[in-house]
Protein backbone atom coordinates (compact mmCIF):
# COMPACT_ATOMS: atom_id res chain seq x y z
CA UNK A 1 0.00 0.00 0.00
CA UNK A 2 1.99 4.19 1.25
CA UNK A 3 4.66 3.21 3.65
CA UNK A 4 2.83 6.04 2.34
CA UNK A 5 -0.36 3.90 2.89
CA UNK A 6 0.68 1.45 5.00
CA UNK A 7 2.26 4.43 7.14
CA UNK A 8 -0.37 6.32 7.58
CA UNK A 9 -2.95 3.43 8.05
CA UNK A 10 -0.67 2.21 10.78
CA UNK A 11 0.48 5.61 13.06
CA UNK A 12 -2.00 5.93 16.15
CA UNK A 13 -3.38 9.12 16.17
CA UNK A 14 -6.80 10.89 17.36
CA UNK A 15 -9.28 10.55 14.44
CA UNK A 16 -12.12 12.92 15.41
CA UNK A 17 -13.33 14.82 12.75
CA UNK A 18 -12.83 18.64 13.30
CA UNK A 19 -15.33 20.88 11.96
CA UNK A 20 -14.76 22.98 8.78
CA UNK A 21 -13.02 26.35 8.91
CA UNK A 22 -14.75 29.14 10.34
CA UNK A 23 -15.37 30.94 6.87
CA UNK A 24 -14.26 33.96 8.22
CA UNK A 25 -11.44 32.20 8.64
CA UNK A 26 -10.77 31.28 5.45
CA UNK A 27 -12.19 34.70 3.55
CA UNK A 28 -8.95 36.14 5.36
CA UNK A 29 -7.14 33.08 3.28
CA UNK A 30 -8.50 34.83 0.35
CA UNK A 31 -11.47 32.75 -0.12
CA UNK A 32 -15.07 34.04 -0.66
CA UNK A 33 -18.17 33.12 1.28
CA UNK A 34 -20.65 31.63 -0.14
CA UNK A 35 -24.17 29.62 0.42
CA UNK A 36 -23.47 25.79 -0.83
CA UNK A 37 -25.42 25.68 -4.19
CA UNK A 38 -26.31 22.24 -5.72
CA UNK A 39 -28.11 23.55 -8.15
CA UNK A 40 -25.01 25.15 -9.74
CA UNK A 41 -26.34 27.95 -10.63
CA UNK A 42 -24.27 30.97 -10.84
CA UNK A 43 -24.79 34.43 -9.97
CA UNK A 44 -26.85 36.53 -11.92
CA UNK A 45 -29.02 33.18 -12.58
CA UNK A 46 -26.68 31.65 -15.14
CA UNK A 47 -26.54 27.80 -15.44
CA UNK A 48 -23.72 25.48 -15.48
CA UNK A 49 -21.62 24.47 -18.67
CA UNK A 50 -23.67 21.87 -20.15
CA UNK A 51 -20.35 20.26 -21.41
CA UNK A 52 -17.95 18.52 -18.98
CA UNK A 53 -15.07 19.11 -20.72
CA UNK A 54 -15.34 22.65 -20.35
CA UNK A 55 -13.23 24.26 -17.36
CA UNK A 56 -15.02 25.79 -14.38
CA UNK A 57 -16.40 29.32 -15.33
CA UNK A 58 -14.38 31.83 -13.16
CA UNK A 59 -18.01 33.47 -12.77
CA UNK A 60 -19.19 30.49 -10.90
CA UNK A 61 -20.28 30.78 -7.28
CA UNK A 62 -19.69 27.68 -5.16
CA UNK A 63 -19.24 26.12 -2.30
CA UNK A 64 -17.17 22.56 -2.04
CA UNK A 65 -15.76 20.63 1.04
CA UNK A 66 -12.32 19.08 0.66
CA UNK A 67 -10.81 16.65 3.02
CA UNK A 68 -7.11 16.52 4.97
CA UNK A 69 -6.50 20.01 5.27
CA UNK A 70 -4.02 20.36 7.66
CA UNK A 71 -4.44 20.10 11.47
CA UNK A 72 -3.38 23.19 13.69
CA UNK A 73 -0.27 21.18 14.77
CA UNK A 74 0.63 21.30 11.85
CA UNK A 75 1.28 25.03 11.19
CA UNK A 76 3.57 24.82 8.36
CA UNK A 77 1.32 23.18 6.47
CA UNK A 78 -1.92 24.79 7.31
CA UNK A 79 -0.07 28.06 6.34
CA UNK A 80 0.42 26.73 2.93
CA UNK A 81 -2.94 25.44 2.52
CA UNK A 82 -4.23 28.89 3.28
CA UNK A 83 -1.77 30.77 1.22
CA UNK A 84 -2.73 28.36 -1.81
CA UNK A 85 -6.38 28.42 -0.95
CA UNK A 86 -6.23 32.39 -1.54
CA UNK A 87 -3.96 32.02 -4.57
CA UNK A 88 -7.00 29.72 -6.35
CA UNK A 89 -9.26 32.45 -5.25
CA UNK A 90 -7.42 35.05 -7.33
CA UNK A 91 -8.59 32.44 -10.48
CA UNK A 92 -11.74 31.37 -8.99
CA UNK A 93 -12.91 34.48 -6.63
CA UNK A 94 -16.55 32.90 -6.09
CA UNK A 95 -15.54 29.49 -4.76
CA UNK A 96 -15.40 29.02 -1.59
CA UNK A 97 -13.09 26.16 0.13
CA UNK A 98 -14.31 24.79 3.37
CA UNK A 99 -11.47 22.56 4.52
CA UNK A 100 -12.16 19.23 6.56
CA UNK A 101 -8.90 17.92 9.10
CA UNK A 102 -8.34 15.16 11.35
CA UNK A 103 -6.27 15.15 14.28
CA UNK A 104 -4.24 12.01 12.96
CA UNK A 105 -3.54 10.91 9.86
CA UNK A 106 -6.03 11.87 6.78
CA UNK A 107 -7.72 8.49 6.36
CA UNK A 108 -8.59 5.93 9.42
CA UNK A 109 -9.31 2.49 7.97
CA UNK A 110 -12.61 2.11 10.24
CA UNK A 111 -13.63 5.80 10.01
CA UNK A 112 -13.50 5.88 6.07
CA UNK A 113 -15.55 2.64 6.21
CA UNK A 114 -17.99 3.99 7.83
CA UNK A 115 -17.99 7.51 6.53
CA UNK A 116 -18.39 5.75 2.92
CA UNK A 117 -21.31 3.53 4.59
CA UNK A 118 -23.16 7.13 5.71
CA UNK A 119 -22.45 8.69 2.63
CA UNK A 120 -21.07 11.50 4.82
CA UNK A 121 -17.51 11.92 3.15
CA UNK A 122 -17.13 15.37 2.08
CA UNK A 123 -17.12 16.43 -1.71
CA UNK A 124 -13.93 15.81 -2.29
CA UNK A 125 -12.39 12.80 -0.10
CA UNK A 126 -8.74 11.56 0.33
CA UNK A 127 -7.95 7.99 -0.21
CA UNK A 128 -5.57 5.58 -1.01
CA UNK A 129 -5.11 4.09 -4.16
CA UNK A 130 -5.93 1.13 -2.63
CA UNK A 131 -9.31 2.21 -1.70
CA UNK A 132 -10.59 2.29 -5.12
CA UNK A 133 -12.74 -0.99 -5.06
CA UNK A 134 -14.20 -0.16 -1.41
CA UNK A 135 -15.55 3.12 -2.35
CA UNK A 136 -16.95 1.78 -5.56
CA UNK A 137 -18.78 -1.05 -3.93
CA UNK A 138 -20.23 1.76 -1.88
CA UNK A 139 -21.19 3.95 -4.56
CA UNK A 140 -18.98 6.77 -3.62
CA UNK A 141 -17.00 8.23 -5.85
CA UNK A 142 -18.27 10.09 -9.36
CA UNK A 143 -17.10 9.42 -12.58
CA UNK A 144 -14.79 12.77 -13.48
CA UNK A 145 -13.25 10.73 -17.16
CA UNK A 146 -14.75 13.39 -18.75
CA UNK A 147 -14.11 16.33 -16.99
CA UNK A 148 -10.47 15.54 -17.06
CA UNK A 149 -9.08 17.17 -20.00
CA UNK A 150 -5.68 19.05 -20.85
CA UNK A 151 -8.02 22.01 -20.33
CA UNK A 152 -8.80 21.53 -16.78
CA UNK A 153 -5.35 19.61 -15.93
CA UNK A 154 -3.12 21.14 -18.55
CA UNK A 155 -0.18 18.65 -17.12
CA UNK A 156 -2.12 15.70 -17.65
CA UNK A 157 -0.15 13.93 -20.42
CA UNK A 158 3.11 14.49 -18.24
CA UNK A 159 1.55 11.98 -15.28
CA UNK A 160 2.37 8.71 -15.33
CA UNK A 161 -0.17 6.55 -16.78
CA UNK A 162 0.51 3.82 -14.27
CA UNK A 163 -0.78 5.96 -11.46
CA UNK A 164 -3.34 7.42 -13.26
CA UNK A 165 -4.14 3.62 -13.88
CA UNK A 166 -4.88 2.81 -10.51
CA UNK A 167 -7.43 5.38 -10.56
CA UNK A 168 -9.43 3.60 -12.82
CA UNK A 169 -11.97 1.22 -13.57
CA UNK A 170 -13.50 -0.48 -16.80
CA UNK A 171 -11.41 2.49 -18.45
CA UNK A 172 -13.12 4.87 -15.90
CA UNK A 173 -10.84 7.84 -13.98
CA UNK A 174 -12.42 8.29 -10.24
CA UNK A 175 -9.57 10.16 -8.42
CA UNK A 176 -6.53 12.62 -9.20
CA UNK A 177 -2.63 11.78 -7.42
CA UNK A 178 -1.83 13.65 -4.71
CA UNK A 179 1.57 11.51 -4.26
CA UNK A 180 2.83 7.97 -5.33
CA UNK A 181 5.92 5.57 -3.98
CA UNK A 182 7.76 2.76 -4.97
CA UNK A 183 9.80 0.95 -2.08
CA UNK A 184 13.06 0.93 -2.42
CA UNK A 185 16.22 -0.46 0.17
CA UNK A 186 17.33 2.45 3.00
CA UNK A 187 20.35 2.16 4.37
CA UNK A 188 22.57 3.92 7.36
CA UNK A 189 24.85 5.35 5.90
CA UNK A 190 27.26 5.98 8.90
CA UNK A 191 27.08 2.06 9.70
CA UNK A 192 27.87 1.12 5.92
CA UNK A 193 31.02 3.06 5.95
CA UNK A 194 31.87 1.31 9.68
CA UNK A 195 31.58 -1.52 8.39
CA UNK A 196 33.62 -0.93 5.13
CA UNK A 197 31.03 -0.39 2.72
CA UNK A 198 30.15 1.65 0.37
CA UNK A 199 26.80 3.72 0.96
CA UNK A 200 26.73 5.25 -2.29
CA UNK A 201 26.56 1.57 -3.98
CA UNK A 202 23.79 -0.33 -1.65
CA UNK A 203 23.01 -4.00 -2.35
CA UNK A 204 21.32 -5.24 -5.29
CA UNK A 205 20.68 -8.77 -4.86
CA UNK A 206 19.64 -10.40 -2.21
CA UNK A 207 22.80 -12.00 -1.69
CA UNK A 208 24.76 -8.58 -1.54
CA UNK A 209 22.26 -7.77 1.63
CA UNK A 210 22.66 -11.07 3.22
CA UNK A 211 26.58 -10.51 2.62
CA UNK A 212 26.25 -6.83 4.03
CA UNK A 213 23.89 -8.03 7.16
CA UNK A 214 26.36 -9.85 8.17
CA UNK A 215 29.21 -7.40 7.77
CA UNK A 216 27.11 -4.41 9.99
CA UNK A 217 25.82 -6.76 12.72
CA UNK A 218 29.54 -7.71 12.62
CA UNK A 219 29.76 -4.19 14.26
CA UNK A 220 28.02 -5.97 17.40
CA UNK A 221 26.90 -3.11 19.95
CA UNK A 222 23.65 -4.21 19.43
CA UNK A 223 23.74 -3.18 15.95
CA UNK A 224 21.46 -5.16 13.19
CA UNK A 225 22.28 -5.74 9.46
CA UNK A 226 18.83 -5.91 8.35
CA UNK A 227 15.41 -5.47 10.30
CA UNK A 228 11.94 -7.01 8.59
CA UNK A 229 8.17 -6.46 9.85
CA UNK A 230 6.20 -9.39 11.40
CA UNK A 231 3.28 -7.80 12.75
CA UNK A 232 0.00 -5.60 12.59
CA UNK A 233 0.00 -6.60 9.22
CA UNK A 234 3.29 -4.99 8.23
CA UNK A 235 4.73 -8.75 7.66
CA UNK A 236 2.40 -9.92 5.19
CA UNK A 237 3.13 -6.26 3.55
CA UNK A 238 7.35 -6.76 3.40
CA UNK A 239 6.46 -10.45 2.71
CA UNK A 240 4.67 -9.17 -0.20
CA UNK A 241 7.73 -7.18 -1.78
CA UNK A 242 10.07 -9.55 -1.14
CA UNK A 243 7.59 -11.56 -3.54
CA UNK A 244 7.50 -8.86 -5.98
CA UNK A 245 11.09 -8.50 -5.69
CA UNK A 246 12.11 -11.58 -7.18
CA UNK A 247 9.42 -11.79 -9.95
CA UNK A 248 6.64 -13.48 -7.24
CA UNK A 249 2.70 -12.75 -6.72
CA UNK A 250 0.96 -13.17 -3.88
CA UNK A 251 -2.12 -13.59 -5.54
CA UNK A 252 -2.82 -15.25 -8.69
CA UNK A 253 -3.85 -13.07 -12.06
CA UNK A 254 -7.88 -14.07 -11.64
CA UNK A 255 -7.67 -12.45 -7.71
CA UNK A 256 -9.34 -15.75 -6.61
CA UNK A 257 -6.48 -17.88 -5.31
CA UNK A 258 -3.11 -17.70 -3.31
CA UNK A 259 -0.01 -17.49 -5.22
CA UNK A 260 3.35 -17.65 -2.83
CA UNK A 261 3.41 -21.10 -1.93
CA UNK A 262 5.99 -21.84 -5.05
CA UNK A 263 9.94 -21.75 -5.41
CA UNK A 264 9.97 -17.90 -5.36
CA UNK A 265 8.02 -17.88 -2.43
CA UNK A 266 10.32 -21.16 -0.69
CA UNK A 267 13.51 -18.98 -1.76
CA UNK A 268 12.36 -15.78 -0.15
CA UNK A 269 11.06 -17.51 3.53
CA UNK A 270 14.27 -19.44 3.29
CA UNK A 271 16.66 -16.30 3.08
CA UNK A 272 14.67 -14.67 6.12
CA UNK A 273 15.36 -17.72 8.06
CA UNK A 274 18.74 -17.76 6.96
CA UNK A 275 19.64 -14.53 7.83
CA UNK A 276 17.91 -14.70 11.26
CA UNK A 277 19.66 -17.45 12.64
CA UNK A 278 22.22 -18.72 9.93
CA UNK A 279 23.86 -15.16 9.90
CA UNK A 280 22.49 -13.38 13.22
CA UNK A 281 22.51 -10.21 11.35
CA UNK A 282 18.58 -9.45 12.22
CA UNK A 283 18.68 -9.36 15.79
CA UNK A 284 17.12 -10.64 18.45
CA UNK A 285 13.98 -8.63 18.88
CA UNK A 286 11.40 -9.38 16.30
CA UNK A 287 7.50 -8.99 16.27
CA UNK A 288 8.14 -5.59 15.13
CA UNK A 289 5.63 -3.44 13.09
CA UNK A 290 5.74 -0.02 11.18
CA UNK A 291 7.89 2.56 13.56
CA UNK A 292 10.31 0.31 15.00
CA UNK A 293 12.95 0.05 12.35
CA UNK A 294 12.22 3.61 11.84
CA UNK A 295 13.27 3.89 15.47
CA UNK A 296 16.43 1.73 14.80
CA UNK A 297 17.86 3.14 11.70
CA UNK A 298 17.31 6.18 13.06
CA UNK A 299 19.25 5.85 16.34
CA UNK A 300 22.20 3.75 14.71
CA UNK A 301 21.37 0.71 15.62
CA UNK A 302 20.38 -0.87 12.01
CA UNK A 303 21.46 -1.02 8.84
CA UNK A 304 19.00 -1.61 6.24
CA UNK A 305 15.51 -2.52 5.40
CA UNK A 306 12.96 -2.02 2.52
CA UNK A 307 11.05 1.01 3.03
CA UNK A 308 9.81 4.03 0.83
CA UNK A 309 11.62 7.34 0.64
CA UNK A 310 9.20 9.31 2.71
CA UNK A 311 10.21 7.38 5.82
CA UNK A 312 13.05 9.64 5.71
CA UNK A 313 11.57 12.39 5.84
CA UNK A 314 9.36 10.96 8.61
CA UNK A 315 12.74 9.94 10.60
CA UNK A 316 14.27 13.42 10.60
CA UNK A 317 10.93 15.25 11.47
CA UNK A 318 9.55 12.97 14.10
CA UNK A 319 12.59 11.15 15.56
CA UNK A 320 15.37 13.60 15.36
CA UNK A 321 17.44 11.97 12.50
CA UNK A 322 19.66 14.27 10.13
CA UNK A 323 19.23 13.50 6.41
CA UNK A 324 23.00 13.23 5.67
CA UNK A 325 22.72 10.01 7.30
CA UNK A 326 20.62 8.00 4.86
CA UNK A 327 20.99 6.68 1.41
CA UNK A 328 18.50 4.54 -0.80
CA UNK A 329 19.14 1.66 -3.48
CA UNK A 330 16.45 0.04 -5.29
CA UNK A 331 14.46 -2.99 -3.88
CA UNK A 332 17.15 -5.70 -4.20
CA UNK A 333 15.90 -8.51 -7.19
CA UNK A 334 15.07 -5.43 -8.76
CA UNK A 335 11.98 -7.67 -11.00
CA UNK A 336 9.64 -5.05 -9.31
CA UNK A 337 8.57 -3.34 -6.49
CA UNK A 338 5.69 -2.49 -4.36
CA UNK A 339 3.97 0.83 -5.91
CA UNK A 340 1.04 2.74 -3.78
CA UNK A 341 0.21 6.54 -3.40
CA UNK A 342 -2.40 8.43 -2.23
CA UNK A 343 -5.49 10.48 -4.15
CA UNK A 344 -8.70 12.52 -4.09
CA UNK A 345 -12.00 10.90 -5.18
CA UNK A 346 -15.44 13.32 -5.69
CA UNK A 347 -18.68 12.49 -4.11
CA UNK A 348 -20.88 10.62 -5.99
CA UNK A 349 -23.76 12.94 -6.94
CA UNK A 350 -22.56 16.63 -6.91
CA UNK A 351 -23.06 18.87 -8.78
CA UNK A 352 -21.47 19.78 -12.14
CA UNK A 353 -20.28 22.64 -10.75
CA UNK A 354 -18.95 21.32 -7.68
CA UNK A 355 -16.61 18.38 -9.57
CA UNK A 356 -15.15 21.14 -11.93
CA UNK A 357 -13.95 23.23 -8.77
CA UNK A 358 -13.34 20.19 -6.92
CA UNK A 359 -11.07 19.33 -10.38
CA UNK A 360 -9.55 23.10 -10.26
CA UNK A 361 -8.41 23.30 -7.12
CA UNK A 362 -6.56 19.50 -7.44
CA UNK A 363 -4.92 20.64 -10.60
CA UNK A 364 -4.04 23.94 -8.90
CA UNK A 365 -2.84 22.35 -4.95
CA UNK A 366 -1.65 19.35 -6.30
CA UNK A 367 -1.09 18.86 -9.90
CA UNK A 368 1.03 21.96 -11.45
CA UNK A 369 4.96 21.95 -11.36
CA UNK A 370 5.80 25.29 -9.13
CA UNK A 371 2.16 25.55 -7.27
CA UNK A 372 0.47 24.46 -4.48
CA UNK A 373 2.50 20.87 -2.96
CA UNK A 374 5.26 21.63 -5.82
CA UNK A 375 6.49 24.46 -4.99
CA UNK A 376 9.58 23.71 -3.31
CA UNK A 377 11.36 27.27 -2.75
CA UNK A 378 8.25 28.04 -0.25
CA UNK A 379 8.25 24.64 1.24
CA UNK A 380 11.69 24.85 2.03
CA UNK A 381 11.69 28.18 3.43
CA UNK A 382 8.57 27.14 5.36
CA UNK A 383 11.69 24.71 6.72
CA UNK A 384 9.47 21.38 5.73
CA UNK A 385 11.82 18.37 3.82
CA UNK A 386 12.91 19.42 -0.18
CA UNK A 387 14.36 16.40 -2.03
CA UNK A 388 12.97 13.60 -1.18
CA UNK A 389 12.75 11.82 -4.73
CA UNK A 390 9.08 10.39 -4.28
CA UNK A 391 6.20 11.43 -4.35
CA UNK A 392 7.43 12.01 -7.96
CA UNK A 393 4.81 10.96 -10.72
CA UNK A 394 5.66 13.36 -13.46
CA UNK A 395 7.44 12.32 -16.81
CA UNK A 396 8.56 14.58 -19.60
CA UNK A 397 8.82 18.03 -19.03
CA UNK A 398 7.01 18.56 -16.22
CA UNK A 399 9.78 15.71 -14.64
CA UNK A 400 12.84 18.07 -15.48
CA UNK A 401 11.30 21.00 -14.25
CA UNK A 402 10.16 19.43 -10.95
CA UNK A 403 13.46 17.47 -10.64
CA UNK A 404 15.72 20.53 -11.17
CA UNK A 405 13.58 22.73 -8.95
CA UNK A 406 13.62 20.05 -6.18
CA UNK A 407 17.67 19.99 -6.59
CA UNK A 408 17.78 23.22 -6.42
CA UNK A 409 15.81 24.04 -3.08
CA UNK A 410 17.14 20.62 -1.61
CA UNK A 411 17.37 20.47 2.47
CA UNK A 412 19.04 17.35 1.98
CA UNK A 413 21.74 15.46 -0.13
CA UNK A 414 19.99 14.19 -2.82
CA UNK A 415 22.81 12.79 -3.91
CA UNK A 416 22.35 9.87 -1.29
CA UNK A 417 19.24 8.27 -3.37
CA UNK A 418 20.86 8.52 -7.04
CA UNK A 419 21.07 5.35 -7.03
CA UNK A 420 17.40 4.68 -6.29
CA UNK A 421 16.28 7.46 -8.90
CA UNK A 422 18.82 6.04 -11.62
CA UNK A 423 17.54 2.33 -11.34
CA UNK A 424 13.86 2.53 -11.28
CA UNK A 425 12.02 -1.08 -11.04
CA UNK A 426 8.74 -1.61 -12.37
CA UNK A 427 5.68 -1.41 -9.81
CA UNK A 428 3.08 -3.61 -8.88
CA UNK A 429 -0.13 -2.57 -7.44
CA UNK A 430 -1.10 -4.51 -3.96
CA UNK A 431 -3.39 -7.63 -3.90
CA UNK A 432 -6.74 -8.12 -3.95
CA UNK A 433 -7.91 -8.03 -0.20
CA UNK A 434 -4.45 -6.53 1.18
CA UNK A 435 -4.93 -5.61 4.57
CA UNK A 436 -6.39 -9.55 5.36
CA UNK A 437 -4.12 -11.48 2.72
CA UNK A 438 -1.12 -9.39 4.48
CA UNK A 439 -2.80 -10.44 8.49
CA UNK A 440 -2.41 -13.79 7.32
CA UNK A 441 1.29 -13.96 5.81
CA UNK A 442 2.43 -12.13 9.17
CA UNK A 443 2.25 -15.61 10.22
CA UNK A 444 4.88 -16.85 7.86
CA UNK A 445 7.37 -14.15 8.87
CA UNK A 446 6.40 -14.17 12.54
CA UNK A 447 7.38 -18.09 12.31
CA UNK A 448 10.62 -17.62 10.46
CA UNK A 449 11.66 -14.88 13.18
CA UNK A 450 10.83 -16.11 16.53
CA UNK A 451 11.17 -20.10 15.83
CA UNK A 452 14.72 -21.25 14.86
CA UNK A 453 13.17 -24.67 13.73
CA UNK A 454 10.38 -23.31 12.01
CA UNK A 455 9.14 -25.62 8.69
CA UNK A 456 8.89 -23.08 5.54
CA UNK A 457 6.81 -25.15 3.73
CA UNK A 458 3.95 -25.43 6.49
CA UNK A 459 4.38 -22.35 7.23
CA UNK A 460 3.84 -21.18 3.44
CA UNK A 461 1.00 -24.27 2.46
CA UNK A 462 -1.03 -23.04 5.79
CA UNK A 463 -1.04 -19.63 4.74
CA UNK A 464 -1.92 -20.54 1.23
CA UNK A 465 -4.92 -21.95 2.77
CA UNK A 466 -5.71 -19.14 4.61
CA UNK A 467 -5.59 -16.71 2.25
CA UNK A 468 -7.45 -18.91 -0.72
CA UNK A 469 -10.29 -18.42 2.12
CA UNK A 470 -10.17 -14.65 2.22
CA UNK A 471 -10.27 -14.58 -1.45
CA UNK A 472 -12.98 -16.80 -1.83
CA UNK A 473 -15.23 -14.53 0.02
CA UNK A 474 -15.01 -11.46 -2.08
Amino acid sequence: MSRAAFRRRSRAGAVALVSALALTALAACGTSSSSDNDGGEKDGGGSASADPAAPLDPKTKVTITIDCMPPTAKAAELKEWKEDVAEFNKTYPNVTIEGRSTAGQCLEPPRFTAMLKAKSQPDVFYTYFTDLPQVLDNDGAEDITAYVTDKSVPALADIDPNVLNSLKQDGKLYGLPTSNYTMGLLVNRKLFQQAGLDPDAPPRTWAEVRTAAKKIAGLGKGISGFGEYSAGNTGGWHFTAQMYSVGGEVVDASGTKAAFNDDLGKQVAENIKAMRWDDDSMGKTQLLKWGDLQKQIATDKLGMFLAAPDDIAYMVQQLGAKYENFGMGPIPGEKNTLAGGNNYMIKKGISADKIKAAIAWLNFKNLTVGKGQFNWERTKADKLPVGVPQPNFWLNGSKTTDDAARAQFATMPVANFKTFVDNPVPGKAEPPKAQEVYKVLDNVMSGLLTNKNADVDKLLSDAEKQVNQVLATQ
